[in-house]
């Protein structure tokens, strides 16, 4: 009962930090907000233990596995080199010299330990870099790139704080070791998790293929199979962050997801968004449920070492920007390489502006990852610098969280601006406009076969003609006449979607009154219901592809249904008048 009790205690504090974050006057990040509702909830009294296998198995696999199958494949191909680098060559460079910084602010942590704190650090939260993107408006290209870092950067960094808590421990390293062991664990878990993401989907296919489309049971499968992939992949000690990253690639390329039924897609898009958006929330809560007993950890550090009690705050800091500055240092000379390397190969690149080395740097926010490594530490007799690293730890989670929130918005102000199209919004209008194309060539070479003595004025190829040359003439540019037709054709149906939300959404009201005044049950109102629901989705993405799109109407303007008139139990007549309403 303790458990459960936990569960929906946390569940319902990811609620509610939401729904306070639209309500107060101050626009507050969401992942700010949860943080402080965790710390609010423990000083009074609520606390959950944290277990760091726990914390990655719940938490992780889903999360990485979404974020992983929804990644642009093409992007991702074309910036493997940079992603690679940043996700490995800087995690690397991050903790040799982050250990050897670490050390320098605070000499009572020995180089190796350093290190182990500096690998925890290293890596990008995947979690916490797409909340600030998602809000911060980046452009395409850079989200991509901090988005495939923080997919892969999670390895590397578990991989060098496992041999760095081991040298902090033993005082032995072995180079050879260490590196051998990071190709097993790294393409040890890329290999599980892409098998057996292949031989799922294949599977799945082979039962679509013979009938078997159970909704239900297929949404349910893709929820376990991150699950079931991290599982096995940590059980051979593998990395099982990155088996369940590649089995989200892996799935994706097998295209198994487009073989199912539209309510399957429909209800697995929806299903994962809310999962996401819950599990985003209980990593912010859980990590501010921490920071009080690590305030208090380090009150006690300060009191029991007579230190002014201001040396953990200035270690903090100062291990952030030394982190910080290492990550942009790295940019630079990552920059500074590809540019080499393309002037060599005749490939010219460009050399990174100072603006969008900042932007990276801030974009470097920590999180889950480096909660989970941080706890995992050994206890106080074989490491007497725990505690001290796991409030160093924890405070840096926090300033890189403030750092990101506060800096990273107002360092892409500073990138140059494009007033025009963008290139991801030039190519959804071409893709629209190719397809449209299609669609009638096809309806031309069906006109083609009709009898020549066919009456073509009302057929239904010549009525899609017409519909679909209105909508080509309205989405492409080159075809505006200059004489006002275009944007007339656009204005004309956006009213006429305009009109087809007012209707739908008074046919729902309508049917609503029929299920009050028990003209119907609710297997009718629920049937009629999901079918209003789909056509007004589909007139608001209609609306989306126009130019400069009005509000949709509220719904106090909408059009109001008289009541239904009754004729022994059945329906007479549904009329609806503004006129009537009103009266």
């Amino acid at each position: 009962m303790d458990v459960a009790l936990t569960v929906l205690a946390l569940l319902v504090m990811t609620a509610l930090s939401g729904l306070l974050g639209r309500l107060l006057p101050v626009r507050i990040p969401l992942p700010l907000l949860q943080i402080a509702a965790g710390s609010a909830v423990s000083f009074l009294g609520f606390s959950v233990p944290l277990s760091s296998e726990l914390f990655l198995l719940l938490l992780m696999p889903p999360l990485l596995f979404i974020d992983a199958y929804r990644i642009p494949m093409r992007e991702f191909g074309e910036l493997r080199t940079i992603i690679f680098s940043l996700a490995v060559g800087l995690v690397i460079f991050s903790t040799v010299a982050g250990g050897y910084a670490v050390h320098w602010i605070m000499p009572a942590i020995l180089p190796a330990a350093g290190m182990a704190l500096a690998a925890a650090l290293s890596p990008t939260d995947a979690v916490s870099v797409n909340s600030f993107l998602a809000t911060a408006k980046a452009p395409a290209r850079l989200t991509q790139v901090l988005n495939g870092e923080a997919l892969l950067n999670d390895a590397s960094g578990l991989v060098c704080f496992k041999f760095a808590v081991a040298a902090a421990t033993t005082g032995l390293f072995s180079l050879k070791a260490a590196s051998s062991n990071f190709v097993y664990v790294s393409f040890g878990g890329v290999l599980i998790g892409a098998g057996l993401g292949w031989l799922f989907a294949r599977i799945e296919l082979m039962a679509l293929r013979r009938g078997y489309d159970d909704s239900s049971n297929h949404i349910l499968i893709s929820l376990l199979i991150p699950y079931i992939i991290y599982l096995i992949a940590d059980s051979v000690e593998c990395s099982g962050i990155l088996a369940s990253v590649a089995a989200g690639i892996s799935i994706r390329l097998t295209g198994v997801m487009s073989e199912t039924q539209i309510e399957t897609r429909l209800r697995a898009a929806t299903l994962w968004d809310q999962l996401c958006s819950t599990l985003n929330g209980l990593v912010f809560i859980m990590l501010g449920q921490q920071l009080p007993g690590q305030v208090e950890q380090a009150a006690h550090i300060v009191r029991s070492a007579g230190l002014t009690p201001w040396m953990l705050p200035l270690a903090i800091v100062g291990i952030q920007c030394a982190m910080s500055l290492l990550r942009a240092i790295w940019m630079v000379a990552n920059g500074l390489v590809f540019y080499g390397v393309g002037k060599l190969i005749h490939r010219p690149q460009a050399l990174p502006s100072w603006r969008n080395v900042l932007v990276m740097t801030l974009a470097g926010a920590r999180g889950a990852v480096t909660l989970a490594a941080i706890i995992s530490l050994p206890s106080e007799s074989d490491m007497p610098e725990r505690t001290v690293m796991v409030v160093l730890a924890t405070g840096v989670i926090i300033t890189s969280l403030l750092l990101t929130t506060f800096g990273l918005p107002r360092a892409l102000k500073l990138l140059p601006r494009n007033d025009g199209e963008t290139p991801a919004q030039r190519e959804l209008l071409e893709t629209r406009i190719t397809l449209i194309r299609s669609s009638i060539a096809e309806l031309q070479a069906e006109q083609a076969r009709l009898p020549p003595d066919a009456n073509r004025t009302n057929d239904t190829v010549s009525l899609l003609m017409t519909e679909f040359n209105e909508r080509l003439r309205r989405l492409d540019p080159t075809l505006d006449d200059g004489e006002g037709k275009r944007s007339g054709s656009v204005q004309r149906k956006r009213d006429e979607l305009m009109l087809r939300l007012r209707i739908v959404r008074l046919q729902r009201r309508v049917l609503h009154s029929l299920l009050t005044d028990r003209n119907i049950n609710d297997l009718t109102e629920r049937a009629i219901g999901r079918q209003l629901d789909v056509r007004e989705q589909e007139f608001l993405m209609e609306l989306n592809d126009l130019p400069q799109l009005p509000e949709p109407p509220p719904a106090e303007t909408l059009v109001t249904a008289v009541p239904v008139e009754k004729n022994g139990g059945g329906i007479t007549s549904l009329t609806s008048t503004k006129n009537d309403a009103e009266r």
